[in-house]
């Protein structure tokens, strides 16, 4: 049986690595093989475009900056998602194309036309089985990346960055409330991963309901 893509995404500060282990461990627990990824990266390729795009000494335009999204994911689907979903392993990744949608649709303002264009092309109908959404506030994430010793290109942008990338996150859960589950990662670190890992629950019951 195919594996499932979950798929972990938020603004910055937002908290998804904390969880990230409650959701690994539930899907564990279940008795499901997990592989853990990350966008952008998650193969030789992807890391060289991380480090890249994410450095602030980068001068990338953002149709640049999409093109380099879409290219290395295009790697790790070959690479990596798709050889473990067919293998049954369940695939867990820190973010993926909602984020191009939300830095680079919302945060660069490059129209959602433009990246369904290429996002058609590059994964055709191939789409996250479930998403986990930590929503923050903008005042919240901001303090949470303060912390960070050295925070990167996109950790380092405007306050209005910021708030254009969390309404096309916004945008995104109206748009896909099945797939799409908001987690309020303002709460207590126990409490998201608490919640995390019911929506994780839910999501496990009804992938073997339509498989019984």
């Amino acid at each position: 049986m195919r594996g499932q893509f979950v798929t972990l995404e938020g603004i910055d500060g937002a908290g998804k690595s904390a969880a990230s282990d409650a959701v690994v461990t539930t899907i564990q627990g279940a008795g499901y093989e997990v592989v853990t990824t990350r966008e952008v990266g998650g193969t030789e390729m992807g890391e060289a475009i991380r480090e890249l795009v994410l450095s602030k000494d980068s001068d990338i335009v953002p149709d640049a900056e999409v093109l380099l999204m879409f290219a290395a994911r295009a790697q790790h689907l070959e690479q990596v998602i798709f050889p473990n979903l067919e293998s049954g392993r369940w695939v867990v990744c820190d973010r993926f194309t909602d984020s191009t949608y939300a830095y680079q649709g919302g945060g660069r303002k490059i129209g959602f036309t433009r990246i369904s264009e290429i996002e058609d092309w590059t994964q055709g109908e191939f789409r996250p089985d479930l998403t986990l959404l930590f929503d923050t506030d903008i005042v919240t994430a901001a303090q949470r990346v303060r912390q960070v010793e050295r925070p990167d290109r996109f950790e380092d942008e405007s306050e209005d960055f910021r708030k254009r990338v969390r309404a096309a996150y916004f945008d995104i859960h109206q748009a896909n409330p099945d797939r799409v589950k908001r987690v309020d990662a303002t709460r207590t670190v126990e409490e998201v991963k608490r919640v995390s890992a019911q929506y994780v629950k839910e999501f496990i019951e009804q992938v073997r309901g339509l498989s019984s």
